[in-house]
């Protein structure tokens, strides 16, 4: 029998240790810019909560060790000279622990206790486990020793301000094991149905059955590829509140929700291995479609946000996904994507498009998912050229929908819609040499530093030959060592930290290659996959990175990045292999 691999070693302070399922994740990262000293269990239910703090003990003084944390996709590891304490997921909602020679101090993070916030702990009479009710996440945790001993109880009952917790000691044979659950209102009491070492196995079958699935083309040459997917594999949650489906996150650190653009690039590097998987991403903002057609702006577990909404790139996404699925959708399941895609299109054409205008308009940057380029920085409710472009591609892909469904009016209508578009477009806001901005109230027009507005380059084969020459020409000048600066790097405006006015982001990466690729500039298109690749096996899947010296920046366990990747990756692994493949597949 072929042995397991344990998965990628990854760094805590970089990627939290999760698994598929979880909503909980153990990490020293509590809040955005906020690092602990010690691992804590982080919920992401109701939010962002750090729950509980564990802390090795050294078993002779009962303080603090100083350990080595080390973690693959499979356990996670304190290492002392004393001894050590390993974790590990038994299922989604329950962790196994394991110790010898060091102790584990489990206590509530937060101290204060109102009648509102905080956690409150008690020792269970039915079956004498220890219980963490935390009013943040509105979930218990038990806590259940299997072995060993329990001392230094603190807290139990209590109200106010004070610790709460429990210490974990070795037994008579030098270890201890416990089991952690986070769940509802109650549950039988805990019983271990296997060892430690079970555990452990059965966590590293699981992910690799999922490597395999997702990055089956995986190798040396690829060195990253293997991390790429426990970052989307951690980072998926079932569905629980209004998450509707299981679901990738975008990150079990502070960026926590699903974004309605950002799970396109999740449901695409999922599709070929993980189909089903893939479409619930697709699928999911569609689950909250307001009577406006309009998708949200975000949705977590338990809040969906409307204040803005996202760019329509769900057109370019789904005439993708549908090319990547190895079984095409079935009648029923086209027709009711179909009737999504075109209330989403519908509102762009509605309630955003003025009367008598061709063109539609975001009201704020937010609403292009490029929230602060320098595109907006003269008004904010703006025509773009980007926003033309993704819609055509939603149209033309409503289109190909039509016809498939026998609804050859539909098709026709949304053909003449696209055209019509597309023309708007080049004789609205093209200039010859470049693609400008208008202000939907005062008519004026601008052009900017910013990569967005080359980003027509997505239109790919629909565009005029000189008019994508002149994109990408314009769009080389943005590539920097690393990949595609979001504002080219001389601006006056560049910013090394300025989320879209400098860092590269992969979204605006896997957009521009497939359009240029789309459009005949190969060597340009591969190019940029390139340097995106080494700069991801070299700085990890930041949620964006300083254009000028590859640093991550911000969220460091981003997963639409692990997910552009892994895109950029296998589509050069199969041109490799097969140098005359369609370079739009």
């Amino acid at each position: 029998m072929t042995a397991v691999r344990p998965g990628p070693a990854f760094s805590l302070h970089d990627i939290p240790f999760s698994t598929r399922g979880s909503w909980f994740d153990i990490s020293p990262v509590l809040a955005e810019n906020t690092l602990a000293d010690d691992l804590h269990l982080v919920s992401h239910q109701n939010g962002m909560h750090a729950v509980l703090r564990l802390v090795p003990l050294e078993p002779t003084t009962g303080d603090r060790a100083g350990t080595r944390v080390a973690a693959t996709a499979s356990v996670l590891g304190w290492t002392h000279e004393s001894g050590h304490v390993d974790l590990a997921y038994e299922a989604a909602d329950t962790v196994r622990l394991r110790g010898t020679g060091l102790g584990l101090r489990v206590t509530a993070a937060a101290r204060a206790l109102t009648p509102f916030t905080g956690t409150y702990f008690y020792r269970d009479p039915v079956d004498g486990s220890y219980v963490f009710t935390s009013y943040e996440t509105g979930r218990r945790y038990r806590v259940t020793v299997l072995s060993g001993v329990v001392d230094d109880v603190v807290g139990s009952q209590a109200i106010g301000e004070t610790e709460r917790g429990l210490t974990i000691a070795a037994g008579a044979d030098g270890g201890w094991e416990a089991a952690v659950e986070e769940f509802d209102s109650a549950r039988r009491p805990y019983r271990a149905r296997t060892t430690f070492g079970g555990v452990v196995a059965a966590a590293e079958q699981a992910f690799a059955g999922f490597a395999d699935a997702v990055a089956p083309w995986r190798s040396s040459s690829a060195p990253a590829a293997e991390l790429a997917v426990y970052v989307l594999w951690s980072a998926t949650v079932d569905p629980a509140g209004l998450v509707t489906r299981p679901a990738v996150l975008m990150s079990k650190h502070w960026m926590d929700k699903v974004w309605s653009w950002d799970h396109c690039f999740n449901a695409l590097a999922l599709a070929p291995g993980v189909p089903a998987l893939a479409r619930d991403q697709f699928s999911l903002p569609f689950d909250h479609q307001d009577e406006s057609g309009a998708l949200p702006d975000s949705v977590t577990h338990s809040e969906v946000l409307r204040n803005f909404v996202k760019p329509p790139i769900h057109g370019w996404t789904l005439s993708r996904l549908r090319r990547r699925l190895p079984e095409p959708l079935d009648h029923l399941e086209l027709a009711d994507t179909y009737d999504r895609l075109r209330r989403w299109t519908d509102f762009w054409l509605t309630a955003r498009r003025a009367p008598d205008a061709a063109l539609p308009h975001y009201q704020h940057g937010n609403d292009s998912g490029w929230d602060n380029a320098t595109t907006f920085d003269p008004e904010r409710v703006v025509v773009t050229a980007d926003l033309a472009a993704f819609l055509v591609l939603q149209l033309r892909e409503l289109a190909v929908l039509a016809t498939e469904l026998r609804r050859d009016d539909d098709a026709r209508d949304w053909t003449r819609t696209a055209d019509a578009t597309q023309a708007a477009l080049l004789d609205e806001l093209w200039t010859g040499e470049r693609f400008v901005a208008r202000g939907a109230h005062s008519g004026e027009t601008w052009s900017s530093s910013s990569l967005l507005d080359l980003m027509p380059v997505v239109l790919g084969e629909h565009l005029p030959e000189d008019v994508a020459k002149t994109l990408a020409a314009r769009i080389e000048a943005h590539l920097t060592p690393y990949g595609l600066a979001t504002e080219r790097p001389d601006s006056p405006h560049y910013r090394p930290d300025g989320y879209w006015r400098g860092p590269i982001w992969a979204p605006a990466t896997v957009l521009i290659e497939d359009g240029l690729r789309r459009c005949g500039h190969q060597r340009l298109a591969d190019e940029i996959s390139a340097r995106f690749r080494w700069l991801c096996e070299t700085h990890g899947f930041a949620e964006n990175f300083d254009a000028l010296t590859g640093r991550g920046l911000r969220d460091r366990a981003y997963t639409w990045t692990a997910a552009a990747y892994l895109l950029l990756t296998e589509e050069h692994v199969r041109r490799e292999a097969s140098p005359a493949t369609d370079p739009g597949a």
